[in-house]
């Protein structure tokens, strides 16, 4: 085990971001490290760290479910790593750990917030992304929110994303009869139908998504899971056919708008075909998480399931990790990665 430093790196928000955000948001500063933490208390080395879309929304100043970032203090958000002091029983130095103290190189973790993982069981990245909060909210958004059932035709936007990518291949193994994505790049849309088993997919950009959606789904669509909102969430419900479901996670398309984004101009649909519009938020659903690790280990070991991260080294990269996610350069996870 590598020696406790004196200091540790770690990300600050500086400055709340006007539309998209930009280097000079961020500051990497380096904060003295307590080789001996207080009771009840864990020093962990943070080995991966996870960069996600809800992040943005912390950044502003607003009231939402969880409290936005605070100005020149750390980030945080999820993280992996070693236990390389403990002052808890429940953890002895050499554990790996879950924690939510992500953006920087050593955490101070209340020990009752961190979860011993099994890095022998799956790659200690995948708790960040298939076995953990993305994981999770792909299954529970899905089969909980989404009421999804044998035989249904699924849409997903932003398919080819930690979330998306696992929504197509649950409901593909749990057996739709049709899944459909929708990617941002040609590449994208040939990874979700060749590796993931979409039996359609489109990119976004190569004309309206309506007609996209009409012609990838001619008999329309029960369930569309929403990571972009926007025209994906308004051509839904157009092809979403009577008493059809969609699940709200997230709206990527506009987080970093400087004004505010028209709705679906179709609304009044939702009122004929009896429609379920529904929000989804991890932390409602803890109730199955037991569920959830059997079902996904088992058909990760099966090799029903498959996942991809993208893997960017360095905390000093992490701010630009976190644009590139935003831009869509990820495919699957986006983790960081720290070395030495």
């Amino acid at each position: 085990m590598s020696e406790i430093p004196a200091v540790s790196r770690e990300w600050h928000l500086v400055r709340r971001p006007q539309g998209w955000p930009v280097a000079e948001d961020f500051a990497l500063r380096e904060v003295p490290v307590s080789a001996e933490p207080a009771p009840g208390r864990i020093l962990v080395r943070n080995l991966h760290m996870s960069v996600d879309p809800y992040m943005r929304g912390r950044m502003n100043d607003v009231k939402s479910y969880v409290p936005p970032f605070r100005l020149d203090q750390p980030m945080d958000g999820g993280a992996v790593g070693e236990v390389v002091a403990s002052a808890d029983e429940r953890f002895a130095v050499g554990d790996h750990v879950l924690h939510g103290l992500g953006w920087r190189e050593y955490a101070d973790v209340d020990a009752r917030h961190a979860t011993k993982v099994d890095a022998g069981l799956a790659p200690l990245s995948t708790y960040l992304g298939v076995l953990g909060m993305p994981g999770l909210t792909a299954y529970a958004g899905l089969f909980e929110v989404a009421s999804f059932t044998e035989g249904d035709a699924v849409f997903v936007s932003g398919a080819a994303g930690a979330v998306g990518s696992l929504v197509g291949q649950f409901a593909r193994i749990k057996g739709a009869s049709r899944v459909i994505g929708s990617a941002g790049s040609d590449e994208k849309v040939t990874l979700l139908t060749e590796k993931y088993g979409f039996d359609a997919a489109f990119n976004y950009k190569n004309g309206p998504v309506g007609e996209q959606l009409k012609e990838a789904a001619p008999e329309g669509i029960d369930v569309y899971f929403d990571n972009v909102g926007g025209d994906h969430l308004e051509a839904a419900i157009s092809s979403l056919k009577v008493h059809g479901r969609a699940t709200l996670c997230g709206a990527i398309a506009q987080y970093n708008a400087t004004e505010p984004t028209p709705g679906p101009r179709n609304l009044t649909l939702v009122i004929g075909k009896r429609l379920r519009l529904q929000g989804v938020l991890v932390g409602d659903h803890a109730g199955i998480q037991e569920q959830f690790v059997q079902d996904v280990a088992g058909w990760l070991r099966s090799g029903e399931l498959r996942y991809d991260e993208t893997v960017v080294e360095g905390v000093e990269n992490a701010t630009e990790a976190f644009l590139g996610m935003l831009r869509g350069e990820n495919t699957g996870k986006m983790i960081v990665s720290f070395t030495g």
